[in-house]
């Protein structure tokens, strides 16, 4: 997922759990394996080489009703 952006997407992921995170470390750890995993559901859907971070913003919602639960 080294593409233009997907940094900014990450911090994205990460300001939006910020409010509702216990603390900071579950918080970033929680940030890095949405977008982690959101990176590779895009991967799948467009593929690797044709992968932006737009498509890993899109795969969020996809990915966020069935990972999460998961993880917390």
């Amino acid at each position: 997922m080294a593409t233009a952006g997907s940094g900014d997407v990450l911090a994205g992921i990460l300001a939006g759990f910020m409010p509702v995170c216990k603390n900071t470390f579950d918080c970033s750890v929680l940030s890095v394996y949405v977008h982690g995993a959101a990176g590779d559901f895009a991967a799948k859907t467009v593929g690797e080489t044709s992968l932006i971070a737009g498509n890993i913003v899109s795969a969020i919602s996809h990915i966020l009703p069935v990972e999460i639960p998961k993880k917390i």
